[in-house]
């Protein structure tokens, strides 16, 4: 009869694949010359053999297995030799971590208001990733929506405008991100940043005339008002005001 069975190796990398080797099984028997043939039984310790098979002498994981999901799976197995004596084992199967890539991105603002400021913060940078506890350094990738890239800069998890932006002038920057994990595994991702409008107080009065006949009459039009401001479409009152200047507004 068969005393023991060996499995070479009772871990498997997360992501190995479907039937991958977790490790070659072999035999303890006093008869020298025996042939065995294994195989998954039930009993104690078979809770997971639903997701082994086995192949010769090859316990294989029947599909990929994610180590955030799980991490230990539990198996019976029986080893029969020719003359159909059986030994039974239990073996635990350790699912071991691999880096894998961000998957994400996020920004937490994609809008900033006109005349902020330099060097003013958008947003803060987060990144998704399959493996707790990473870590992750933020940088500019070229590529597709990278037009703007220069108008901006990262400050750790920071994304800065390097200017003060106008709406008026421009309202919307493409950029490409780039979110690299400390074993160097990435993933880009582009965003749009858009510049909200603020309103921004006028620059200048004009008058169409700045002369009057005598004699023209009580409430005679000297010129209508104009203003020059920058944002399109405002609409103004006028008023006289006290001020240098003011000693004729009566």
């Amino acid at each position: 009869t068969p005393t023991d069975i060996v499995l070479s190796s009772s871990s498997i990398a997360e992501n190995a694949g479907a039937n991958a080797t977790v490790g070659t099984l072999s035999t303890t028997d006093p008869e020298t010359g025996n042939t065995f043939t294994y195989s998954l039984v039930s009993g104690d310790g078979a809770t997971d053999n639903g997701a082994f098979n086995i192949e010769g002498n090859n316990l294989r994981a029947t599909n990929s297995f994610n180590f955030e999901t799980r991490s230990s799976y539990s198996v019976r197995v029986r080893s029969t030799d020719q003359g159909n004596l059986s030994f039974d084992k239990v073996f635990t199967i350790n699912v071991t971590n691999v880096n894998e890539a961000p998957t994400d991105i996020v920004l937490s603002s994609t809008t900033i208001p006109e005349s902020s400021g330099t060097n003013v913060v958008v947003g803060t940078l987060s990144t998704t990733d399959p493996d707790a506890g990473n870590t992750f350094t933020y940088t500019f990738a070229s590529g597709t929506g990278d037009t703007d890239n220069s108008a901006f800069e990262i400050d750790g998890a920071s994304l800065k405008a390097k200017s003060s932006f106008d709406f008026e002038t421009k309202s919307s920057y493409a950029i490409r991100l780039r979110s690299t994990d400390q074993g160097g595994l990435s993933t880009d991702k582009t965003f749009t940043i858009t510049v909200t409008n603020v309103n921004e107080a006028p620059t200048d009065i004009a008058l169409s005339s700045t002369t009057i006949a005598e004699n023209a009459g009580a409430n005679a039009t000297v010129g209508p008002l104009s203003t020059t401001d920058p944002d399109a479409s405002s609409t103004f009152t006028y008023s006289l005001v006290t001020g240098t200047g003011d000693t004729d507004n009566a």
